[in-house]
């Protein structure tokens, strides 16, 4: 997950999820599933916390649909 979370999303792009979240199902990532990501709509920040997290992203594949992704991450909160 974290060369999606590195590589496909500029961190530009992170926001809070917008209203229209609501109304798509959430598709849950794994590793062998096939995204088509042609553009970020929202995605929310990492949060300070030493743990894996769930995370959401809204997004449009290459046919102008829109995407709930939830996807896991490491929480930005570790320290060595």
């Amino acid at each position: 997950m974290f060369a999606l979370s590195a590589c496909a999303l500029p961190t530009a792009i992170v926001a809070a999820l917008p209203a229209v979240a609501d109304e798509l199902p959430v598709e849950h990532y794994s590793y062998s599933m096939p995204l088509d990501i042609a553009r970020v709509v929202s995605m929310e920040s990492i949060p300070s916390v030493c743990k894996v997290v769930p995370l959401h992203m809204v997004y449009e594949d290459s046919k102008g649909q829109r995407h709930l992704l939830e996807y896991e991450v490491m929480g930005s909160g570790c320290v060595d």
